[in-house]
Formats: C-alpha cells, structure tokens, sequence
C-alpha cells in the first residue's frame, strides 16, 4: 500500500524544488548581505562616535561583546526567516502558482519590506516580558547572560525542529526562552519562579499564541465552504494537474496572499529581533541609545510641563510621603504589582525627577553619559508603573489624573522606546536573506505531509488568505502570533472542509513540537541563564 506522500506524487507531479538558482542571485544575495552589515557596521560606529565625542575608552570588551550579541540577535532573525518561509510559498509552490525560487526571492523580497515598515509595539511587547531588574542592569553580567542565553536557547530549539521538518513557532521559541531566563532569575535570587514573569503581558501573548491556530483552523475550513457555496468552477476543488498553474484570477489571488503572509510576517517576527537588538544597544552602549537623542528640542518644553503636571495630579491624588527610595518602590511595584501606599507618591517623585533633568539639560541629546542610564531607567521604571498602576483600580486616581499619566507614558515612550533605521535594515536584510535558503524540508511538511491529498487551488487560496489577515491584525494590535501556526492549521482546516483526510503522524508530530515548543524553551533557557551568569 502506497503511502500519502506517494499518492500525491503519482497524482500531480511534485514541483520542482531543486532548481538551482542562477549564479547572479549568489551574487546579489552576498552582496545584500555585505551591503547591509557594512551599513550597520557603519551606523552604529557614527552613532557611538557622536554620542561619545570626547571621551576615552578604558577597555573594548563591551564592544567586543556588543558584536557578539549583535550577531547571535541577527542569527535569530536569519533563522526565523528559513525556518518559516514555508508559511509563505507552500501554497503558492504546490498549487504551480509560482516555481520555488521565485516564490522564495518574492517572499524574501516582501519580508524585507515588512520589516522596514513595522511600528515597533510587538517589539517592545515582547521586551516588557523581561524581568525588571535585568532590563534596568542590562549592561551588567546579568543582562549579557540574559540576552545570550534567551537567544541561543531560541535558536537551538528552532534548527533542532527545522532539521526534522516541524513547522513549529519562532514567537512561542522566543516567549517561552524570555520565560526561561525570568524563572531562573527569580530563583537565583532565592524567590519563587513565578515572580520572575509579568504573568499579566504572559497571559495576553499566550492567549494570542493559543487562539492563532484555532483561528487559522477555523476560519480557513469556513472560507473554503463559502467559496465552494459561491463559486462554481469544479476546477478550483481539484489537485492539479500535471504543472498546469490554476486560474489567472485565483493565481493572482494566491500570489497575493503569498505576498501578504510575507509582508506581515517581516512586520510581526522581525520586531522580535529588533526589541532584543534595542535592549543590547542599550546595555553596552547607552549613551548612543538609551535616549532618543533624535527628539527635537522644541518638543522639550511641552515634555517638562507634563511632567509637572503630571507630578501635581499624582501627589493630590495621595496624601502618603513617598518611600525613602521612590526607585526602589516603583521597582517592586512594577514586580509584585502590590500597590501600596507609597506607590502612588513615590511615582510622584520620580516623574518630578525626570522634568527636572530634561529642564536642567534642555535636550535629551545633552544630557551627560554620566546621567543617561539613570534618566533612561527612571523613564522606564515610569512607564511601567504607569501601564499597571492604569490597570488597579485601586488606584484612587480621578479623571484628569489618569488622562496626565496617559499623555506622560507617551511622551517618555517616545524618548526611549525608539528603533533606528540601521536596526530595522539590518533585521530586514537577516529575515529576507534568511527566507531565501534552507526553507525545504518546512515547506515539504506544510505541502505533502499535513492533507492526504494535494493541496488545491482553493485550500491554498483560504489558507493563505486568513494567515495574511490573522498575522495583519495581531500586527495591529502589538500582539505576537504565529505565522507558523496560524498557516499550517489553516491547511489543515481546509482538508478537513474538503474531506480529504489527515495525515494523524505529521499532525500529531506538530502539536507535539507545539505542547514541547514552550517547556523545553524555558528549560533551555533557564539553564543556559544560570551557566552564563556564572561564566561573565
């Protein structure tokens, strides 16, 4: 008895995977890749030159570190992007709608522009994740062995489940390596795990990982009966055949999907890598990144007088004295989320700091290397107990109160949670180059292994049409998905719809790598975290 993957070959000719691309697109793809590091290198050189003109440098390892870890965050990138092309061009590959290297340069192509084009809220969602204490230290031994190990335990896992051809996901890598290295951080230090995680942000990105599929699966199976109800053409519903790519307009459909899956797939994962990228530039080199030394000076004077604000709304608000240390206070807070009454006042205080510096220097590119870290924490211990502190509705805080702290969490956001444009091109360049090679043995599974038989030119055209948009709205709302998983269970969905079977071996083997996916990251991680702090 002949097996599926065997069925579907004798009954349309597997496409051709293994064309060799033309020696020129060799050429191009080192050149994009030399072009895109030299740009990087170049930027980043300028920008730690400019921001500390005049001083001298008593030892090059933070540097030398700081290109390590740069190159391991753009590895991450360069595998995610092989790791998940097949979320893209499967569709497109297995219905003859585009031969397999065209379809992975255009994927690659529109990835890149994804990424360029990206907001940045899924990159500083994903930051939020981390434990307080490392972010504010991130400069120290325990913020390299943090960056280092969460990556590496990312990518090991993601190579580990490429090589067997398991479309599992990179944002679930990610999320549960941050989970990881917040567990074993909170034990190291002798408290319970579960203190280590912003179990709230966990909770809200775990739901978006646990709904994606089920959407992908749901909503897929539905548009493919809708389609069937109002389009008659039995062609559509067929494998096909021979090489014979479908229908000019259902082409053009697929093509366009393909397009989209790729676009906000670049726009969602690559923000992933730019967080983390950010978080290194501004351990090792705050001066240049902490603070957005781009912010004009005009928009300095409206920054203190909310600052001020803000500060009298705060202190009306609540009669307690602040604590001895406000810093130490809201940095607890912003661990335990147990507002006391200290909180509120100590707020106060530090957000009166912070307009006091940015009034005493004028501009956010004066103030002294000296004084960066500090005002670039305090800013971000601010925003924090603002994102929590609007949430407790204890918080006993009126209207005007509520609307200053708003407007003052946005200003601040906007001083320190930025992505220069070197970043977002050199991630862009890792995604897209990283799609245009090893995306095989994934897209194999996602196009033989998932159905009992071929994907049709209308299964691949619902599959793909709710990833594009599935992926585009999580994009909009700064929440992490899973390409991965919202298109290989869209897949699914239409075999199901269509009656064609499952192949129960691949589909268990993917929900297997789906349920593993998030333990083994936090152990991976957790471990690495404990061997790196010891080594630095």
């Amino acid at each position: 008895m002949s097996s599926p993957s065997l069925s579907i070959e004798r009954a349309s000719p597997r496409p051709d995977l293994d064309h060799k691309p033309n020696p020129l697109i060799g050429l191009l793809f080192v050149g994009l890749l030399a072009a895109g590091l030299a740009f990087s290198a170049w930027s980043l050189i300028s920008d730690i030159d400019s921001a500390n003109a005049g001083a001298v440098r008593t030892t090059w390892l933070p540097y030398v570190l700081l290109g390590v870890a740069l190159l391991i965050a753009l590895g991450f990138e360069f595998v995610n992007g092989f790791h998940d092309t097949a979320n893209a061009v499967a569709t497109v590959i297995y219905t003859h709608s585009l031969p397999a290297n065209v379809a992975v340069m255009w994927s690659g192509f529109f990835n890149f522009v994804g990424v360029l084009v990206s907001s940045g809220a899924v990159a500083f969602g994903i930051i939020s994740l981390l434990p307080v204490e490392l972010i504010l230290q991130v400069g120290s031994s325990a913020g390299f062995a943090m960056v280092f190990a969460l990556l590496i335990a990312a990518i090991l896992w993601n190579l580990g489940t490429w090589w067997f051809g398991l479309p599992a996901s990179s944002s679930h890598t990610l999320i549960g390596s941050i989970i990881g290295v917040g567990v074993a951080n909170a034990l190291m230090h002798g408290r319970d795990g579960t203190s280590g995680v912003d179990w709230a942000q966990a909770i809200k990105v775990g739901y978006s990982l646990l709904l994606s599929p089920l959407i992908g699966f749901g909503l897929a199976a539905l548009l493919l009966i809708a389609l069937r109800s109002l389009v008659k053409n039995p062609a559509l519903y067929r494998e096909p055949k021979g090489n014979t790519p479908p229908p000019w307009w259902i082409r053009g459909l697929l093509i366009l999907t393909c397009t989209g899956v790729s676009f906000a797939h670049g726009s969602n994962d690559g923000q992933k890598g730019m967080g983390l990228i950010m978080l290194i530039l501004v351990g090792t080199v705050p001066m240049a990144y902490a603070l957005n030394r781009a912010m004009p000076a005009d928009q300095m004077v409206p920054f203190v007088a909310m600052a001020s604000a803000t500060q009298q709304s705060l202190t009306e608000a609540s009669k307690a004295p602040p604590a001895a240390d406000p810093r130490k206070a809201l940095g607890e807070y912003v661990r335990t989320h147990e507002l006391k009454a200290e909180v509120v006042p100590s707020l106060a205080a530090v957000v009166g700091d912070i307009g006091r510096q940015v009034k005493d220097h004028g501009t956010l590119a004066k103030v002294p290397a000296e004084a960066v870290a500090n005002v670039r924490n305090d800013m971000y211990l601010t925003s924090e107990a603002i994102r929590f502190i609007g949430k407790d509705s204890g918080n006993g805080l009126n209207v005007d109160a509520k609307k200053n702290l708003g407007a003052f969490k946005q200003q601040i956001d906007d001083a320190t949670k930025f992505i220069p444009l070197w970043v977002k091109i050199a991630v862009a360049i890792a995604l897209g180059l990283g799609t245009m090679v090893g995306w095989k043995r994934i897209v194999v599974t996602v196009g033989e292994k998932i159905g009992k038989t071929h994907l049709t030119y209308a299964q691949g055209a619902s599959a793909e049409l709710v990833a594009m948009t599935t992926i585009g709205a999580a994009d909009m709302f700064g929440l992490p998905v899973s390409t991965t998983h919202v298109l290989s269970s869209g897949v699914a969905g239409t075999m199901v719809a269509n009656r064609s079977g499952l192949q129960l071996s691949t589909v268990r083997n993917l929900a297997m790598a789906w349920v593993l996916t998030l333990p083994v990251a936090i152990a991976l991680s957790g471990s690495l975290y404990w061997l790196f702090s010891r080594i630095f």
